[in-house]
């Protein structure tokens, strides 16, 4: 390269570096540029690989317990201070209470599951109150008896009064519930009203049951008295001596009827806050009354009942024409009904 030679005098002499062209210097920019422009597109590409594995995680993630987790809509139950006409609440006043109702069928485990819910210090169940035609004549009728049951003024042996801190009841599908439950619905999801579904999978014992239930309303096996329940071995022994006759011909479009019913109340009922139950698996497993705990929001305890189980065994041994039985459902969706024990 070239240079420059400067003599001020004759003892000193500067040799100068010539200057270096602005063109190369702007290329040393440009390459420095894109090499700093490479590495933070790489880095950038890195970042969004990994934010799409962690949604792709995450998506095919395993499904919470569907009988329970994904059946809280929403998780935390509504809190509510309810001031009744009948009584004053007392020290409890500033006690919140959580709503809730029994949704379920005749002879389906409804009255063993609310003598459970009532043994809880803090639950009011207070029973199948539409049972009563005149309560649900209407959907009037129907609310301001709904309004007396959440205004806690609906006083029986199960009221805990004061201080209850979970209020509801059970109602039956074909006590005007699916008949009004539009407006049902919208009320419960204004009064923030939880439901508990309860339902049997074996849809041939509870039609033993209620066939042997409809013949002792005559027949009153227990020393001229009829009784749903009981409390003793001996008393569940008698009523289970009866052995019904089930019409083998009718039997596959009843059950579908029974199965149809549950799933339309399923879908009605789908928009409330709600859970799932099913009477074998509170048999086979006693977590579940944690569960049912946890979802009204209540302190959990040791729940039990009095009540024995009326038809504990084969169900070969509770129906008189089992062959005919047998043969019809052998080969169907409902066959596993034939074996089921619990």
């Amino acid at each position: 390269m070239a240079e420059y030679i400067c003599v001020f005098n004759k003892d000193t002499l500067i040799i100068k570096p010539s200057k270096k062209s602005p063109l190369f210097l702007r290329t040393i920019v440009l390459l420095f540029a894109m090499v700093c422009g490479v590495y933070i597109c790489t880095i950038c590409r890195k970042q969004i690989s990994t934010v799409a594995k962690m949604n792709i995680q995450v998506i095919g993630s395993p499904a919470p317990d569907t009988n329970i987790a994904a059946q809280l809509q929403p998780q935390i139950p509504t809190l509510h201070y309810p001031k009744p006409k009948t009584f004053s609440r007392g020290e409890c006043t500033q006690n919140p209470v959580r709503f809730f109702v029994i949704l379920s069928m005749q002879r389906s485990g409804s009255g063993w599951f609310e003598t459970l819910l009532n043994s809880h210090i803090n639950v009011s169940s207070n029973g199948e109150i539409f049972s009563v035609r005149e309560r649900r004549k209407n959907i009037s009728t129907i609310i301001q008896t709904l309004e007396k049951v959440y205004n806690l003024d609906w006083l029986n042996s199960a009221s805990k009064n004061e201080c209850s801190a979970a209020v509801g009841f059970k109602w039956m599908l074909n006590q005007g519930l699916m008949a009004h439950h539009e407006e049902i619905v919208e009320y419960f999801k204004h009064r923030g009203i939880s439901s508990i579904f309860l339902f049997r999978r074996n849809l041939l014992r509870r039609m033993v049951s209620v066939l042997a239930n409809s013949y002792d309303r005559h027949a009153k096996l227990l020393n001229g008295t009829h009784k749903s329940h009981v409390h003793s071995h001996q008393e569940a022994a008698a009523l289970s001596s009866y052995k019904p006759v089930i019409n083998s011909k009718s039997l596959i479009s009843d059950l579908n009827e029974v199965e149809w019913a549950t799933v339309k109340a399923l879908e009605y009922f789908n928009s409330t806050r709600h859970i799932v139950l099913y009477y074998e698996d509170l048999v086979m497993n006693h977590t579940k009354l944690k569960d049912v705990q946890e979802f009204l929001g209540i302190p959990k305890m040791e729940l039990t009942s009095r009540q024995v189980k009326i038809h504990k065994g084969l169900l070969s041994d509770f129906v008189k024409n089992w062959d005919d039985v047998n043969r019809t459902l052998s080969g169907t969706e409902y066959e596993s009904f034939l074996r089921d024990d619990y």
